[in-house]
């Protein structure tokens, strides 16, 4: 009985060829647009998550928060370098402890000029980023702490002013100081947020704060842990520690915050998810519409064909016999439209990941959802007209013209 149903449904959609088209179309552009949606928010979401996983986990971040609604950036009490020697010396299990601060500038080399960011830290930050050097050296204790103008650059600022030349030993200038660079940093592309992160020029932390900070205050700690020690403990102890050195008495909330990789990046993960879904619920409004339009092209195939069921039901059609053969080419309808939206959408998405250069990740669990759902649109929407068609009165449906 499905195979004759089966026949009979794709002669009904062979003979109105260009109405089954458009009817099948609205599902094609509903799945399409989920599946290309959904793909491309997991392709990025897993670049970004890969990105993220080769800094490790194992990282905090500390930063300085005002207490109160009200305040100011003057009334936040920033660390000093006295604060990371301190956890550096005390608090076990630590791979690096480094400052951190950053400001833009200009570049400046032969008469070329382009826009960088500056930051200033120590060899530390370089442990605590996994990020080596491909020449040079890092910096001396003397120049960390003796305020030389030596300076470290990313692989743009290389690719930017020196080509094939060694940018080793040469002069670049940063707005009104002259560094020497002694070290080129290894090519790290660009971050979750699509920044260069090797449009860069690290100098010494004391260097930074004479002559870009103007103080000796230091915005942010960055704080690598040894692989196997517990995070929490961690932060834990940097915490009591930072609390009785900022003089934060019990019962009063720290004026500090610590991030941890694990957490931004679940909590990022968290939010791709989340906007994927959302998109993904919207592009399913057409799928809907699809829906409005099987059953309107359903019903209209009823209505011409009432002679033709009045005839089947005349001669001992059975009513369910009637209600699968309409219900039958619903579904086919739906599922037709649904295959062919799934190639459309894997292929739109495979396209947008490789123009925006990162890796193709399709899920079968999301393909099959998304056949799975065209059938059950099919169903849903076309159930109704083979209601309609299978309650026709014979007699009634024979005087039809």
């Amino acid at each position: 009985m499905l195979i004759e149903a089966l026949r009979l449904a794709l002669d009904a959609i062979w003979r109105n060829l260009l109405r089954s088209f458009l009817t099948v179309l609205g599902i094609v552009i509903g799945v399409a647009s989920v599946i290309a949606l959904v793909t491309i928010g997991e392709a990025t979401t897993a670049e970004v998550s890969a990105k993220m996983s080769k800094l490790g986990t194992n990282i905090l971040f500390i930063r300085p928060d005002a207490i109160g609604p009200r305040h100011t950036d003057t009334e936040i009490k920033r660390f000093k370098i006295d604060d990371v020697n301190a956890i550096r010396d005390q608090v076990l299990g630590l791979r690096a402890v480094a400052p951190f601060d950053q400001t833009g500038a200009t570049a400046i080399f032969r008469g070329q000029n382009h826009s960088t960011t500056v930051i200033g830290t120590t060899d530390d930050y370089l442990v605590a980023q996994n990020w080596e050097l491909t020449s040079g050296r890092e910096f001396l204790l003397s120049e960390e702490h003796g305020g030389q103008t030596s300076c470290l650059v990313g692989a743009t600022i290389v690719k930017q002013f020196f080509g094939t030349l060694d940018p080793v030993g040469q002069q670049l200038r940063i707005d009104k100081i002259s560094c020497s660079i002694i070290g080129v940093l290894v090519g790290r592309g660009q971050t979750s947020s699509g920044q260069d992160e090797d449009d860069v020029v690290l100098l010494p932390i004391s260097t930074f704060q004479r002559r870009f900070g103007g103080t000796t205050e230091i915005p942010m700690m960055v704080i690598s842990i040894f692989d196997g020690i517990d995070g929490d403990s961690i932060k834990s102890k940097v915490t009591d520690l930072l609390r009785e050195r900022r003089h934060i008495s019990p019962g009063r909330a720290d004026d500090f915050s610590i991030a941890d990789m694990s957490s931004i990046t679940a909590a990022f993960t968290s939010t791709a998810i989340l906007l994927t879904g959302l998109l993904a619920s919207i592009a399913a409004v057409s799928l809907f519409v699809g829906g409005i339009g099987i059953m309107n092209m359903m019903l209209v195939s009823v209505t011409e064909r009432t002679r033709e069921i009045g005839v089947r039901l005349a001669i001992g059609a059975l009513e369910s016999q009637v209600l699968i053969q309409f219900l039958v080419e619903a579904i086919v309808l739906s599922l037709l439209g649904g295959i062919v939206g799934i190639v459309a959408g894997l292929s739109l998405a495979y396209g947008v990941v490789c123009v925006i250069g990162i890796p193709f990740v399709a899920s079968p669990s999301v393909i099959i959802g998304a056949f799975l759902f065209s059938a059950t649109i099919g169903m849903a929407f076309g159930y109704f007209p083979a209601m309609r068609a299978a309650h026709l009165n014979p007699i009634d449906a024979l005087r039809n013209e």
